[in-house]
């Protein structure tokens, strides 16, 4: 591996996240809450380290695929250390492994957080924290791809690294040129939302960080009660419209503003998407039934809300699911399995791999009354390399085994057994919320030191999809 080119690379990313931490300044000015010389200072730190990493780290090397996964990791990590100080600084987290925590939880879009009283934090920092979530949707490092060609290296090994899914959906033939198209779209819908809300009656400020969770599926709210405090059919309908979008695949998006509206219904896996999302709400809204709601409108607007939370893996809340009925419960958290589409900001196993391992089972089934029969899996019209399909297969198993274990680590760390799994699969998902002790009106506070190690693992983990991160484990990885 080449150690030099990784921290000059790591380095000019911390150039990036020092001019980052300015961004919130004009708030702390306007409001006067206090928070600019924490925010400065953490900027010029990050700047000091960044420009060393980047001066002496020279090499006439080129960036290997192994260079590419170790960017992208110790990328994740560097910024939540980094990114982690203006809320040391302020004192507004005073614990490093808290200030952490919730800034893994937010570049990685996983929501959970481990303040009980959000809305103490200055404004400035809570635009921080939003922030986080809305550069580590679309990644970090895909945002990187558009300004290597400074430093002399390509960004295929990285774009492979960092894009979520299955496979590396490339739009134009030059990488810079996809990473760019992504961001567009990216900003575009960012921006609509935030007009949107604003017309609901939300304050500007409100409605740019709750644009930045929703299109980054992250669920970091203003407000101690999330998006339910504004009790608003019109903000819930909104932001419901957007988290399902954020969890389509945004080659869709890039499609769709270019006039093919048909793609997103010829795409296998959006029609898949959508039909889960549907299924999911009518048989909550069949459960809840009665039992909770008895309008109609208010079923179909709360229910509506949380399926599209969770699937998408965003986490915002508008109602207390723990009082739902238990097959309703029971429901979402399997959704949070599957989490949004391929390509998309949202967390989970993926719609696309769930369907891909369903319709291998079925092969499998096909091939026990056929034996000589022969069957492809296909996704959509397109047979799928047998090389994808493994990895898919290794994934899955890998997934279950880190929920199983990490589930195990977080009981014998003290917590009840709703509380443990559930906190894993939040984490490892990048939802955000759980049951149990880590419910949509509970938080992560009481958390021991432990089990905090092993959730900010989860979630770094489910962001970079497993291999990224597991294989820098193995020693090969770090030999000639």
């Amino acid at each position: 591996m080449n150690i030099r080119l990784t921290l000059r690379i790591l380095g000019a990313l911390l150039l990036f996240l020092s001019a980052a931490l300015l961004l919130p300044i004009p708030f702390s000015l306007y409001y006067n809450d206090g928070a600019l010389p924490a925010l400065l200072l953490a900027s010029g730190v990050t700047l000091a380290v960044g420009l060393a990493l980047f001066y002496f780290c020279r090499s006439q090397r080129e960036l290997s695929l192994r260079d590419g996964f170790a960017i992208v990791t110790f990328g994740w990590v560097i910024y939540s250390l980094f990114g982690a100080l203006p809320f040391i600084f302020s004192g507004a987290i005073p614990s490093s492994l808290d200030a952490c925590f919730e800034t893994m939880s937010g570049f990685t879009t996983t929501g959970a957080t481990i303040l009980v009283q959000v809305e103490s934090l200055p404004k400035s920092l809570l635009l921080w924290r939003a922030l986080t979530h809305w550069l580590g949707g679309m990644g970090i490092i895909v945002m990187s791809l558009a300004i290597l060609p400074m430093l002399g290296v390509g960004g295929m090994q990285l774009f492979r690294a960092e894009v979520p899914g299955p496979t590396a959906d490339r739009l134009k033939p030059r990488i810079q040129d996809t990473a760019k198209l992504l961001w567009g779209v990216y900003v575009l819908l960012t921006s609509a939302e935030v007009v949107l809300l604003m017309f609901g009656g939300m304050s500007f400020f409100d409605a740019l960080c709750h644009a930045f969770a929703t299109l980054a599926t992250g669920g970091f709210s203003t407000r101690n009660a999330s998006v339910g405090a504004y009790n608003s059919a019109y903000i819930d309908g909104v932001i419901t419209l957007f988290m399902f979008l954020a969890g389509v695949n945004f080659s869709l998006h890039y499609q769709a503003l270019r006039g093919r509206l048909g793609e997103f219904w010829r795409n296998e896996e959006f029609r898949v998407y959508l039909g889960v999302t549907l299924f999911a709400t009518l048989a909550v809204m069949w459960f809840n039934h009665g039992t909770v709601y008895s309008s109609l409108f208010d079923n179909l607007r709360y229910s509506s809300f949380q399926v599209s939370s969770i699937l998408t893996t965003t986490g915002f809340g508008t109602a207390d699911y723990e009082l739902w009925p238990v097959a309703s419960q029971y429901l979402l958290v399997f959704l949070m399995f599957i989490g949004g589409c391929a390509g998309s900001t949202g967390g989970g196993i993926k719609v696309a791999r769930m369907l891909l391992l369903f319709k291998h089972a079925h092969v499998q089934l096909f091939r026990l009354i056929h034996p000589r029969a022969v069957r492809l899996v296909k996704l959509g019209t397109m047979p799928v390399n047998h090389d994808v399909m493994q990895s898919i297969l290794g994934f899955f198993a890998l997934y279950m085994g880190i929920f199983v274990f990490a589930s195990f680590l977080m009981a014998a760390s003290g917590q009840d057994l709703v509380t443990a799994g559930t906190s894993v699969i939040a984490t490892l998902g990048n939802i955000g919320p759980g049951l149990g002790m880590v419910g949509p009106t509970d938080h992560y506070g009481h958390v021991a030191p432990f089990g905090k190690g092993v959730l900010i693992v989860c979630m770094l983990l489910g962001r970079l999809e497993l291999f990224t991160v597991l294989v820098l484990i193995f020693p090969t990885f770090w030999r000639k």
